[in-house]
């Protein structure tokens, strides 16, 4: 097992190393990324400012994890995309693949999909945003997906919900979740049956990734 990452005062790229380390050109527009996120996050509230000082581990370390539990995965919906974590980090990783797929990015706030777009402009980055509610895409949707990523969007049982019609389609969900993670998979399996595998974090040993390669609404028992 390896271990987590340890937090340093002011980060920088030097934090990606070992299995998250990236190629010199990948931590290049990362840097772009990371540089439009700070001049952005003046004028609107990205992510949470008290993590600005350990972005590059909290944030992009954070993010490179899930690309790299699904190495085979080329195509991608990245829901409740917002700052772009995971998602925009997960198209700059495909960047080294001869051939890279797509993200497909939802953010239904105009704001935050301007901020996306913006990245994926200035970096190259195979993605493309979708500024609408999950479930208006998810009803329409017919471009190839392998993998579904979300980070602190919503609790499990919610997620799994957004989630079902992909996985139906054979997609794999990878899911950050926190310290209650445990009570969030007991809410789940209330009204979901899930076939679902943790993984330790790097970045926080309280943290678990969740990856669900089935999702099926249970059904009801009671009467009426």
């Amino acid at each position: 097992m390896s271990r987590p990452i340890p937090p340093a005062a002011v980060d920088g790229p030097e934090m990606l190393h070992g299995p998250l380390a990236v190629s010199r050109e990948t931590q290049e527009r990362l840097a772009i990324y990371v540089a439009l996120l700070l001049r952005w996050q003046r004028a609107q509230n990205l992510v949470a400012p008290s993590t600005l000082r350990e972005v590059w581990r909290r944030h992009v370390g954070d993010s490179i994890q899930v690309a790299r539990l699904l190495p085979e995965a080329r195509h991608w919906v990245d829901l409740g995309s917002g700052a772009g974590f995971p998602g925009l980090v997960t198209a700059i990783l495909l960047m080294e693949e001869e051939a890279p797929g797509r993200v497909h990015l939802v953010e239904s706030n105009q704001r935050k999909a301007g901020f996306l777009r913006a990245v994926i402009r200035e970096t190259g980055c195979p993605a493309e945003v979708h500024a609408v509610r999950i479930e208006d895409l998810a009803e329409g949707f017919d471009a190839p997906v392998e993998a579904v990523s979300a980070r602190a969007l919503a609790d499990l049982t919610v997620l799994c919900g957004y989630a079902e019609p992909f996985v139906a389609r054979g997609a794999t969900a990878i899911f950050h979740k926190g310290k209650n993670f445990r009570e969030e998979i007991t809410q789940a399996s209330h009204a979901w049956d899930l076939d679902l595998v943790q993984t330790d974090s790097l970045i926080d040993p309280d943290s678990r990734l969740l990856m669900i390669r089935h999702i099926r609404p249970r059904r009801s028992s009671g009467k009426g």
